[in-house]
Formats: C-alpha cells, structure tokens, sequence
C-alpha cells in the first residue's frame, strides 16, 4: 500500500555492481599462442584536404580556390598492428559485485527499507537470470570491441572464472556467431552461456565472489589498424594533436568505461528498440552518438526515475520488462537524490 508521506531521498546513490578493468591491446598471429606484443601508439602528420561544409560566403570559386591551396595539416595518434602479425588480442578482468538495490548513501531510512523490500520483491520472483543472460550474451559476442569487432574474419572470445589467480572454469565463444542485436537467439555455445550466466547471476545476487578474466582474439589482418579509445581533450592548446588516443603506461587500450557501456548495452524494452536495437542502460535512455534519449519523463514515461517512484513510493509495479530496466539500471550505479 503506497504510503503519501513517503518521498524519495534527496540523498541516494548506488555503486555500480559491473566493474570492469580498462581493456589492454597485444598483438601476434592467430595460428600461434604464443609471443604477444603490446600494440603502441604513435604519431602521425599528415597533409588534409579542405572537406568541411562551408558556410554560403566561402563557397565562392575564389575563396575555396584560395582555401583548398592551403594544407590542412595535422598531427593524430594512430595505432596499428605490426606487419608480420594478423591479430589483436584485447584483455580485461571484469568483477561482478552482490548487494544489488542496496544504497552506498540514503539519508532517509524509511525509504531506503521501502527500497530494499521492493528491490527484494523482485528478486524473489525473477532472480537475476534474465540481466545476468544478457550480460553474458556482450561478453560472448564481443560488443566491447566496438570498432575493432567490424569486419574482422574472425574473433574468438574466452572468459575465464578466476579463482586465487587462475582460471577455474574457462569458456571460449566465436564472436562473431552470437547476434548483437538478438538476445534470444540460441547459438552453439547455448551451454557454455547458460554456465556463464548462473554465474554472473550469483554474483550479482552475493552469493559467491565473482571475478571474470575475458580474452578476445580478433583476427582483422597484418598491418592492419586497431581503434583504442579516443581521449577527451578538454584544455586544448594551440598545436595540440587533432586526436589522442588512450594508452596504459605505453600499452593502447579502451577506458574502463566504454567497456561498461558495452556490457550493459542490455535495454530492447524502450519503444523504439525493434528499429535501433539494444541501447545502454542509461536513467533517461540516452545515446551520446545518435544525440538522442529515448526514455523522456514526458514523452514516453518509462525513463528511471518514473519508473522508481511509481514502484517505491506509490506501489505502481512496472511491467516486468520495466522492472528489469530498472534493476538494470541499480546495477549501473549512479546519483539518484531528489534535487533540492
């Protein structure tokens, strides 16, 4: 029975329960285990040409004349793979943390009880087999790729259950037969995922500790370029590189956080997912790339923050689909509080 003197917390917030490690890149051959070498990052200058659209006044014959005969020069970090290796291994460790919908800080004691009975409801009924499934489904098909997974001729992704330093269990997937944009599809490997999946479940749920070592080995050609994450250069100087990338003590690799974005690129329940596919679980459905949120408040209705204080404060379960969103989105983490 919803409670009217109930509100939400102006202090509330949750530590995420997925908590990769950045992503490291090797290079070496994928017909030898052996001898894998860091992929580096250097720099490149290069002599652009003018292709940005131009405003009315400077699409004058003359002036364009006058600006394509002026360089573009720049200077860009590139990463690649030597010559005499065809293959990209990408490495990183991944633990799966219990205490789901328990708050790291709310100052408001009986919401955080009405919070955790409702929190407890649903695991109760749906256990955290459905979130866990579909996290393993990214780690399995190899969604933290991004770049690196198009066009590859093939990638092979292991994930290991590390147990005092070593691999207890191991599972190896081939990437590239497990569908990015269908969870239900049943592939080969339908055992060895029903196996991962239990036991990132049981993390989640504290039952035991979880910690997942994942190797994928991507097969894309000597030479070839690899894409580490891109860095955000916030005070840019005059003469700056027009691109950096991301590197770990001269090791390229991907930041922590765009691995998580792939993990939990789990939503398929927000309306217009049958044209765009799986989106990050985000509070308000955002998607940087597309400058698009697909969960507004006044729109749509079914964002995170209408879907709690439906649930928690005026006993308005969500449909199960929503539910799932919304434990989804506890296990991301984040700052909650009502605004003050």
């Amino acid at each position: 029975m919803a409670n009217d003197t109930l509100k939400t917390a102006s202090v509330l917030a949750f530590e995420r329960k997925l908590d990769p490690s950045d992503a490291l890149f090797h290079a070496g051959n994928w017909q030898s285990a052996e001898c894998w070498t860091p992929v580096a990052i250097r720099e490149k200058s290069v002599r652009g040409t003018i292709s940005n659209r131009l405003k009315a006044k400077d699409q004058d014959p003359a002036k364009l004349d006058a600006a394509i005969e002026s360089p573009n020069l720049q200077t860009v970090d590139v990463a690649a793979l030597p010559h005499d290796s065809d293959t990209l291994r990408v490495s990183f460790t991944l633990r799966v943390l219990g205490g789901t919908g328990q708050p790291s800080a709310c100052n408001d004691f009986d919401y955080r009880q009405k919070l955790l009975a409702t929190v407890k409801s649903y695991v109760d009924a749906n256990g955290f087999t459905e979130l866990a499934r579909r996290y393993a489904h990214n780690l399995a098909n190899g969604r933290f790729l991004w770049r690196n997974r198009i066009g590859a001729e093939q990638v092979e992704v292991q994930v290991a259950h590390l147990v005092d330093g070593k691999a207890a269990t191991q599972w190896t997937f081939d990437g590239l037969a497990l569908s990015l944009r269908d969870f239900n599809a049943v592939p080969e490997s339908a055992q060895h995922l029903a196996e991962l999946t239990q036991l990132i479940a049981s993390g989640l749920a504290g039952e035991q500790h979880v910690l997942l070592g994942i190797t994928a080995y991507v097969r894309m050609g000597a030479g070839q370029e690899v894409f580490p994450s891109q860095e955000l250069i916030l005070d840019r100087g005059r003469g700056d590189k027009s691109k950096t990338l991301y590197d770990v003590e001269g090791v390229a690799g991907i930041h922590s956080q765009k691995i998580g974005n792939a993990i939990r690129s789990i939503d398929t329940w927000y309306q217009e997912a049958g044209i765009n596919g799986p989106i990050a679980v985000e509070p308000y459905g955002s998607v940087t790339t597309q400058g698009k949120a697909y969960r507004q408040p006044r729109k749509t209705n079914d964002d995170f923050y209408t879907l709690l204080d439906g649930w928690v404060l005026k006993d308005k379960v969500p449909e199960l689909e929503q539910q799932h969103y919304v434990m989804a989105t506890l296990i991301r983490g984040g700052v909650f509080g009502e605004a003050g």
